[in-house]
């Protein structure tokens, strides 16, 4: 387990994390999201031990990361920006993490490269950034590590490639228990494999919840209402979120069971109505505006 108790880090004068608190479980994929500048490359170099709190304090499997050589080599951090030799090739970084991580397995290393169709005797300055991506988790998963930081992974990659790569963790996490920390600008990328998130802006955690939890507790509920004494019914008997309508048709985000909310509109007998699955995006737009924050303008 990893947990993060009240960490903040400064640059000169610039607050990049401000005390920020994040329980991450074992074999789970944890989701950070935010905009450029969010603060997520520091908390990911903090959580490896690149650097150190100016505050607080990390702790994983109930040891201190920073200047911990053991907890270290359980840690495999896939930079935004990977190392590369400059004229080196795979195999030559292989040989590279294999002196560091006592656990790497060289003939999984060998058949993900086949399968990737990436080519170990080529130079990696002559890789597109996409082949890099691929690359740099395919070292990261062969390194044999428990827990696997991703800086903004996805990006470079194509769909095909995503699929792949989201496939690949999933393998591994159910084969050893792995835990992924994927961080990313982009919600959409993140919806089919994380199971749980944060929201990380300006330096501070926003929102920090299990998906399903969300998903079975909030639901959009679209329908017809045609008078006041019913829109008056709605907002006294459910426990509305965020409200919205364009003429009659109204789109409410409420909180709550399912079968109470389809009980309510079935005793109101609109001229319509239907309940909706709501994605991770609207989830989290509902959640960050309760706050006070406009999460569209913060991410999309």
């Amino acid at each position: 387990m990893i947990e993060v108790k009240n960490i903040s880090k400064n640059f000169d004068d610039i607050k990049a994390i401000d005390q920020v608190t994040a329980h991450i479980d074992e074999g789970h994929v944890f989701g950070l999201i935010g905009t450029n500048g969010a603060g997520k490359s520091t908390f990911l170099r903090m959580v490896s031990g690149v650097l150190k709190p100016d505050g607080g304090e990390i702790v994983i499997d109930g040891e201190p990361v920073f200047d911990n050589p053991k907890i270290k080599s359980e840690i495999f951090y896939i930079s935004d920006d990977q190392f590369f030799f400059q004229t080196g090739n795979a195999l030559d970084m292989m040989k590279l993490y294999k002196s560091v991580y006592p656990n790497f397995d060289t003939e999984k290393f060998k058949s993900l490269m086949e399968k990737f169709g990436l080519e170990t005797g080529r130079k990696v300055s002559t890789f597109s950034k996409g082949m890099k991506k691929q690359l740099s988790v395919i070292l990261g998963i062969c390194a044999g590590t428990k827990y696997l930081l991703c800086d903004e992974t996805f990006d470079g990659l194509d769909p095909v490639m995503r699929q792949a790569v989201k496939a690949l963790f999933v393998k591994e996490i159910d084969e050893r228990g792995l835990t992924p920390i994927i961080a990313s600008h982009n919600l959409r990328e993140l919806e089919d494999i994380c199971e749980y998130v944060g929201l990380l802006h300006k330096g501070g955690i926003l929102l920090e919840k299990d998906i399903d939890d969300m998903k079975l507790n909030i639901h959009k509920i679209q329908c017809v209402v045609k008078t006041e004494e019913m829109l008056n019914k709605i907002k006294e008997g459910l426990d509305i979120v965020t409200i919205d309508n364009r003429g009659s048709l109204y789109t409410i985000t409420v909180r709550g069971k399912r079968e109470d909310a389809e009980n309510f509109m079935e005793e109101l007998d609109p001229t319509f109505y239907e309940l909706l699955p709501l994605s991770l995006e609207e989830i989290f737009i509902s959640e960050t505006e309760v706050k006070g924050y406009d999460v569209k303008a913060l991410l999309f």
